[in-house]
């Protein structure tokens, strides 16, 4: 199955599971199992915007970085920028916070909520380098449209 083919299952089952519901927590929990699951990516999970910085949110893989400052590491400058970070390999970008040093590449998403302003990222991370490209870019840009109705702040 092609990476294509996979992110099209992949949405259309993200669109069943969360059609209707608006609890949060819930919402990211099965969002980011489905990604993690589908895609058998190393991390996958959100960081939602508190006031004063991310704050970890649902998510799967091993222990992760509870707090990240705005524009520190690829998550904090995802959300500061308003724009999707593609990290071919993580040793090479600056400020990155290494949270496992098995995380080689790293894609960070912002979520937005229907006024467009962001309230988390989706935050990826693999263990092998150059894993993410425009195709992920641009499904996962999609899959987290689909969150903008949820009310991510505060968690």
């Amino acid at each position: 199955m092609t990476k294509e083919e996979k992110y099209e299952e992949l949405t259309a089952q993200i669109k069943c599971l969360i059609e209707g519901e608006t609890d949060a927590v819930s919402v990211m929990a099965n969002v980011s199992a489905a990604i993690h699951e589908k895609m058998e990516f190393f991390w996958t999970g959100f960081y939602v915007d508190c006031g004063d910085c991310l704050h970890l949110g649902p998510f799967q893989g091993s222990v992760a970085c509870m707090r990240i400052p705005y524009g520190r590491g690829v998550c904090g400058t995802a959300f500061e920028r308003r724009a999707t970070i593609v990290v071919p390999d993580v040793e090479l970008f600056p400020g990155h916070i290494a949270c496992s040093s098995l995380s080689r590449s790293e894609i960070v998403v912002p979520v937005f909520n229907e006024e467009g302003t962001p309230m988390g990222v989706l935050d990826i991370d693999s263990r092998e380098l150059d894993t993410f490209n425009d195709t992920d870019r641009q499904y996962l840009e999609h899959i987290c449209s689909l969150l903008s109705h949820l009310k991510l702040n505060p968690l």
